[in-house]
């Protein structure tokens, strides 16, 4: 998925720059990559910029950046970090980086699966969801909202690994470790009920075992008292 985000180049820097511009409904925000070793320090619509990462996409989007007219060349970018306030959850800084359009990156995207497996409505299964993202390399053009994995025909202690994905004619190759497990289907496992204290007390020979309880830190005021 691709987006667009209006940005400004902004002068000031520090808390009280910070606190200006979330008054006036933008947040700080960098751009790297734009020039060798070189940052810009910009400002963005949180709100804009919130909607992209909410979207399938997420962090993954290919965002073109309007606004670098001056700079004389397209500015396609990727999310690379962002803030949230942690009680309210708004957006308070983010940070972006250039990419090369013809330069392959490694990117983290989630996984869904597909289908009902057999061993589940046939022998009574559960299905483990181990891992739900994968490391790939890819073209930043071709970054896939997610990848989809088909459990539907796997039966009891069947799973997908990483080196079963179907990659064929795929615009991307995966890098996490092959012997990876994505999925597999499981035995649903039944607690065994512990044996009664009555039954253990009705053993010949043998007597209860006496109970023991912690004690909390009220329990030992008391005593201390």
């Amino acid at each position: 998925m691709a987006a667009t985000l209006k940005f400004e180049k902004r002068e000031g820097r520090g808390k009280n720059e910070a606190r200006r511009l979330r008054a006036s409904g933008r947040i700080p925000a960098v751009l790297y990559g734009a020039e060798k070793g070189k940052a810009f320090e910009i400002a963005v619509d949180p709100k804009a910029l919130l909607k992209i990462l909410h979207s399938e996409s997420g962090v993954n989007t290919l965002i073109g950046l309007e606004g670098m007219s001056d700079a004389g060349r397209d500015t396609r970018v990727l999310v690379k970090e962002y803030q949230l306030d942690p009680i309210d959850h708004k957006l308070l800084h983010a940070d972006f980086y250039k990419v090369a359009m013809d330069k392959i990156l490694t990117v983290t995207v989630p996984i869904v699966l597909k289908g009902e497996a057999k061993g589940v409505k046939q022998q009574g299964g559960i299905v483990d969801f181990v891992n739900r993202e994968i490391e790939i390399e890819v073209l930043p053009g071709d970054i896939p909202e997610n990848i989809t994995v088909d459990v539907s025909e796997l039966m009891l202690n069947q799973g997908v690994r990483v080196r079963d994905l179907q990659t064929e004619g795929a615009k991307w190759t995966p890098v996490s470790d092959a012997d990876m497990m994505i999925v597999h289907v499981v035995t649903l496992k039944v607690e065994e009920e512990a044996p009664a204290a009555d039954a253990v007390a009705a053993v010949p020979g043998v007597a209860p075992e006496p109970e023991v309880i912690k004690k909390g830190k009220a329990d030992k005021e008391k005593d201390a008292e």
